[in-house]
This record gives C-alpha cells, structure tokens and sequence, in this order.
C-alpha cells in the first residue's frame, strides 16, 4: 500500500476504479480510507448507526470495530455487508455505506429526513446512502460520483425496490465543510439518476430513484462494483 499524493489533483474517471462489495475488501484497506483524524477517523460510519444516547459514550475502537463487523471485510464469501470500496491501481481510495434504511436507527428518528412525507420506517425495501468517505490524498478528484452511480446496481440487485440519500446543497456564496459533506452533494447524486422528493430545509434536500419506474438500466455506472 503506498502513501497518496497531496500533490496530484486530476480527475479520477469510473473506468480507472475497481468497486467492490465491502466484504471483499480488507481490513487494513478500510482503516486507510478512514484514517485516524478528521471526522472519518472518529466516527467510522457509525453516526447514523448508533442512537444519540449510546454515541457519546462509545470509544473509536469500539466504532472501528463495529465498522469491522458490519462490513464482514476480510470475508469475501459473506452474504451481506453494508456499503462499496473503491480502488485505483489497487490502492483503496473511497467508500460509500448503503444498506435497507431501517439499519440506521438514528436516521429513523431524523426529523429532515421524514419533514413533508408519509413514508412506512419500518418499510425495509427502501435503501439509503448514508456516507462517503474519500481517503486522505484522493479528495475532490471525483470518487465520490462512481461511488454514487456503484449504489444503485447494488441496492437493485439486493431487493431494494427504491434508493435514498439525503445530500447537502451549497448556497451561493457559501462554503460546505468537508465533514458535512459526508452525505454527499446534491449534484453527485443527481449525476446518478436520482430525483429530488423533498427540500426538508435550507440546506438539506431528499433524492431518490424508484426502481419500479425504471424501465431501463439504472444509471450507466449502477453495476459498476464487483
């Protein structure tokens, strides 16, 4: 595994990334995505795993080892697992967690992402993307797309009768954090093929694809992951 380069700044396209189940990957490609600073490195896609009152007093391994667990990495034969991993030139550069919407009990209880629908929680054939996550070196290079586009291959051929995600938006003249982005933006998951259903707030917007109302392939990406 090499050190990335802070230096290197041109786009990375889908044709130049591998995308695989979570569970194929390795443990130690994980942990260098994550890293062990920035938001990444303390939450380890367990924020919308964890209710508010158990999320204070979890340590970062404990959420390092439920990553761990959940993704089965390691373990290239398991049935399930709980997002995508992507690679360039066999370095692990980014990952993306989606999973039926009833796995994330913090997102169940999240009033922006319910504000304005009539939707049935426990409905467990409605999937969500939760995170991204872009290995320190790689950001801003477009990862973060083909991981998008990866998502709905997946969730489709897994059951899932619709796909959500809850990006931010970015006002004009106003920046977004790069932890805040960890929903991902609006226009990546435009560029996706999903569809605005809801503005629940300024800054918060609700996307989604139908799958019953596709009459064609997804997205041109969506088997994208292996």
């Amino acid at each position: 595994m090499t050190t990335p380069s802070t230096t290197t700044r041109e786009p990375i396209t889908t044709a130049q990334l591998t995308i695989v189940r979570a569970n194929k990957a390795s443990w130690a490609d994980l942990q260098a995505i994550f890293g062990t600073a920035d938001y990444p490195g303390k939450c380890y896609c367990q924020h919308f795993k964890t209710r508010d009152c158990h999320w204070g007093s979890m340590s970062d391994r404990e959420r390092q080892n439920r990553l761990r667990e959940q993704t089965h990495c390691d373990n290239p034969r398991a049935r399930t697992t709980t997002g995508l991993v992507a690679y360039l030139d066999k370095e692990p550069v980014g990952w993306v967690a989606v999973e039926p919407r009833t796995a994330y009990p913090r997102l169940l209880r999240t009033r922006t992402v319910w504000s304005g629908r009539q939707e049935d929680k426990a409905d467990d054939s409605v999937w969500a993307v939760t995170c991204f996550v872009t290995r320190k070196g790689y950001r801003k290079r477009g990862i973060t797309y083909a991981l998008a586009a990866a998502t709905a291959g997946f969730a489709r051929e897994h059951g899932a009768r619709a796909l959500e995600a809850y990006p931010m938006t970015t006002p004009p003249g106003k920046e977004i954090t790069w932890g805040e982005l960890h929903v991902g933006s609006r226009q990546v998951f435009t560029d996706a093929g999903f569809t605005e259903v809801s503005h629940p707030s300024p800054r918060r917007v609700v996307m989604r694809i139908d799958f019953a109302n596709c009459t064609g392939p997804v997205h041109q990406q969506g088997d994208a992951y292996r």
